[in-house]
């Protein structure tokens, strides 16, 4: 019996049967399968994109060849025939598309078996390896403005630390059928108590039928483990020492067991128990209970409950290797959730993520890292002031949790409020471990955006040394665009190439990449470079529905930073003339005409209008502020500075420029006093 698609297979299935279902019609685009298919060409590009790693118009054509593919297999059509029939415009342009996917010309094909059937095809095509699959194909930073929230990244650096140096891993538990091997010893009584012997059996009866309940394990039954017992001549358990619980753990194909000891003091008795590696007899959990005779049973079930749960997650993180975290949760339920709204997430379903992660919140109200991930995709979702809230709940439980946990908690939660004190968390977490690459990224991104760009290289030159010690090539790439960044604006140019060149190779369109291409051949003064990284970034932009308005707020912003003010107000006015009655167009042209000293009438005149249509706008008021300062009028300047921090604080990310300007102006005024 096939296994059944996954949600993706049939994403890829769908939009295979509309391609053949419109195979002779040559006009049949990008477009037109985006409206058969029902959602947006931006959606459909993304999604497209993310499990196939190709362009709509990369997929069409190649289901257009593999269907030419089967007719010249098993029909009996020339070349240009199959041509015309597979929605191909002309013969040539076939024969040199159909060459270059498959290796030979078509007419080399001769009749035989078709081999790629359709389910095979779907499975070609989504058999990627979700691992190396970088969040930086949706989401990277912004040049020159704020950074995207860095959840992922620590994410992604408890991933690679775990695989590297090799810690305890749950994965052995696994067996290759998917489900948790298991044998359970009897217990041992190491108590003066002989009446407590009865328990040695019974303990170990009762976590047998318990965990035999569920599922996902395959435990052992009491017989097979009592006669192999027996087969070594031991009467008294006590003699079951570590290594022969696991030699008959292995013959019974037992990944792990459980071992456990019953032991007492005054009138109180103890039962704990531990999960074992069979091969290596390394202990991989913990788990105890204290209690009277009186209340063994309920000692006991409180045991299986805690071995449950421990194997159920275990399982859960095999399955979604690449969340393998620290789990402060005991819930399989709230961790399930939390994986299902992960993976969501990543598909690109906004809504479906954050109802997932809130149900895991809800099953587990102290779940640190289900609200860590709800805040981030609120965030990175644009839901800026829903992500504050979670960051805020998250700190406030930071007393609960343990020392390194406290720390990252606190370092996202000044990611929002006052950034510069997140250093001082890092340094912290430095200090727990400096091989850990992930703390230098965060330290490289925060300087990044304090603008301290000389530190923000150092740090992430450590990181990348430990990355590259590792082999973690992908790793290298994923952080590449705001490691170049900071070089570039250090001027150090040859180390930017260096980076884009090795991150081209893992990431050829992406188009956040390409931008840091046209920025570094910009600021080299390369302009026939540039214009050729403009209109490949133009193009691959409006390939992926992003609006005119928008890239062209992208290049004023590059032009901009590098000081080329013309190119940058002819790009500022024009999307404006796009978008004449959007305040965020009005605020980007006002600004620049204010901050670069350009017309300051003129910015205080366009920054008007704006917040006549946007009154409380934070970074209007913003603008307006900046202005009055750059007049001379330093208490309207402070006055209105000041209003646009308040109304900034829990709705925005930390903006350093606008503290710079808030401080900037607390100093005039107070020098003028």
């Amino acid at each position: 019996m096939t296994e059944p698609f996954s949600p993706d297979q049939l994403f890829i299935r769908k939009l295979t049967d509309i391609i053949i279902a419109n195979l002779g019609n040559e006009n049949f685009g990008v477009n037109e399968l985006a409206n058969e298919s029902g959602i947006s060409l931006y959606r459909l590009n993304r999604r497209l994109h993310f499990i196939t790693n190709k362009t709509v118009n990369q997929y069409i054509r190649e289901v257009r060849l593999r269907k030419a593919l089967e007719l010249l297999q098993n029909e009996e059509m020339t070349a240009s025939e199959v041509a015309y029939k597979t929605g191909f415009s002309s013969p040539v342009y076939f024969n040199k598309c159909f060459h270059n996917f498959f290796g030979y010309p078509p007419g080399k094909i001769k009749n035989k078996d078709l081999k790629n059937c359709e389910q095979g095809f779907i499975t070609k095509i989504i058999g990627v390896n979700w691992e190396k699959r970088s969040i930086l194909r949706q989401y990277i930073l912004s040049l020159p403005g704020i950074l995207i929230l860095f959840l992922l990244f620590v994410m992604a650096g408890f991933l690679i630390y775990q695989k590297v140096t090799k810690s305890k891993s749950t994965n052995e538990l696994i067996s290759s059928d998917g489900r948790i091997s298991i044998a359970v010893m009897p217990f041992r009584n190491l108590t003066n108590d002989t009446t407590l012997n009865i328990w040695q059996d019974g303990i170990q009866d009762m976590l047998i039928n318990s965990l035999s309940n569920t599922d996902e394990l395959r435990v052992k039954q009491i017989e097979s483990i009592r006669t192999l017992i027996q087969s070594k001549g031991i009467t008294n358990y006590s003699a079951i020492s570590l290594s022969i619980a696991g030699a008959i753990s292995q013959k019974l194909d037992a990944n792990v067991f459980i071992n456990g000891s019953i032991m007492q003091s005054n009138n109180r008795i103890r039962v704990d128990a531990q999960l074992i590696n069979s091969k290596t007899e390394e202990v991989f959990k913990s788990f105890q209970t204290d209690g009277t005779t009186e209340n063994i049973l309920n000692m006991v079930d409180s045991i299986s409950i805690m071995l449950n749960n421990y194997l159920l997650i275990s399982r859960l993180k095999k399955k979604n290797i690449e969340f393998q975290l620290v789990t402060s949760t005991n819930s399989p339920e709230a961790y399930k959730y939390y994986i299902m709204g992960k993976n969501a997430y990543y598909k690109l379903s906004p809504q479906t993520s954050i109802n997932w992660l809130k149900k895991a919140c809800a099953i587990d109200t102290n779940f640190i890292w289900a609200m860590w991930f709800l805040s981030g995709a609120n965030q990175d979702f644009g839901f800026t002031e829903e992500a504050i809230k979670w960051a805020v709940k998250l700190y406030k439980k930071k007393d609960l949790m343990q020392e390194r946990e406290k720390l990252w908690v606190s370092y996202k939660y000044d990611e929002f409020f006052q950034l510069p004190e997140a250093i001082e968390h890092l340094r912290l977490l430095e200090e727990y471990d400096n091989q850990f690459p992930t703390v230098f990224i965060a330290l490289g991104w925060t300087y990044l955006r304090l603008e301290q760009y000389d530190k923000a290289i150092r740090e992430y030159e450590k990181a990348f040394k430990i990355y590259e010690k590792w082999g973690s090539k992908s790793e290298l790439a994923f952080y590449a665009a705001e490691f170049g960044f900071a070089c570039i604006k250090e001027g150090q140019y040859k180390k930017a190439e260096k980076l884009y060149a090795k991150a081209e190779k893992d990431f050829p369109d992406n188009y956040q990449l390409i931008y840091c291409q046209a920025f570094l051949s910009l600021a080299e003064r390369h302009i026939v470079a540039a214009d050729h990284y403009i209109a490949k970034y133009i193009s691959i932009c409006k390939e992926n529905s992003r609006s005119e308005a928008n890239i062209s707020t992208d290049l004023s912003k590059m032009y901009s930073d590098l000081n080329i003010l013309d190119r940058a107000e002819e790009y500022y006015k024009k999307a404006l003339a796009l978008e004449p009655q959007n305040p965020l167009r009005m605020n980007n042209l006002a600004y620049f005409l204010i901050d670069k000293n350009l017309n300051l009438n003129e910015g205080m005149e366009i920054v008007n209008k704006a917040l006549e249509l946007s009154p409380d706008d934070c970074e209007c008021l913003h603008t307006m502020g900046w202005g009055y300062y750059k007049k001379g009028k330093y208490q309207e300047a402070l006055d209105i500075l000041q209003k646009s921090w308040d109304l900034r604080r829990g709705k925005t990310i930390y903006n350093h420029e606008a503290f710079l300007h808030l401080e900037a102006a607390k100093e005039a005024v107070a020098e003028d006093g």
